[in-house]
């Protein structure tokens, strides 16, 4: 069976920059690329419910 999850990963962060300049052109030019790095699970609390979510796949750049 194919693992489309995982493949869709790989192909977002191998061509993250073009998928952006694809689809969100106004944004492409605000985003410094050199920066950019994904993680691979993140997890983070709702404080105001108390429920903990899991985060797929999370990209984070540095603030300008």
């Amino acid at each position: 069976m194919i693992d489309h999850d995982r493949l869709f990963k790989e192909v977002l962060t191998t061509f993250f920059e073009e998928f952006i300049l694809l689809f969100y052109p106004q944004v492409y030019e605000a985003v410094r690329f050199d920066d950019v790095r994904f993680l691979t699970e993140e997890l983070y609390t709702d404080v105001t419910v108390g429920e903990k979510y899991r985060v797929d796949l999370l990209e984070i750049g540095k603030e300008s």
